[in-house]
């Protein structure tokens, strides 16, 4: 199965001066859903989004500070699947339309 890496989330201590940055140096557009923690940031030339969430008060800057998303079609196949060659996936969540769960890689950067 091939996967596209199409999000990438960046963890923020100042969600606001990080926004202001990508749209001012790399022209990305801001898209907020109403109560979703989630600022997702979309470039007019295509690519790769950028998702940022607010850091958490215990998370350093450059500790566990990025995390890969994934796109798949079933997020619950595909975590069974992946527990059958042994990378194990945490409970589904569910979040302003979208169905995700996370993972470690080997150096325990979340996925």
């Amino acid at each position: 199965m091939a996967l596209a890496l199409n999000r990438i989330v960046l963890y923020a201590k100042n969600l606001e001066a990080t926004v202001a940055f990508y749209e001012k140096h790399f022209g990305f557009k801001a898209h907020r859903e109403d109560g979703d923690r989630i600022v997702e940031l979309v470039s007019p030339a295509g690519g790769t989004r950028l998702m940022l969430h607010q850091a958490g008060k215990g998370q350093r800057s450059g500790q566990s500070t990025v995390k890969l998303v994934f796109d798949v079609e079933d997020v619950q196949a595909f975590s069974a699947q992946c527990a059958r060659d042994g990378l194990l996936f945490g409970a589904p969540h569910e979040a302003g339309g979208y169905v995700f769960a996370n993972a470690h890689d080997p150096c325990d950067n979340t996925i």
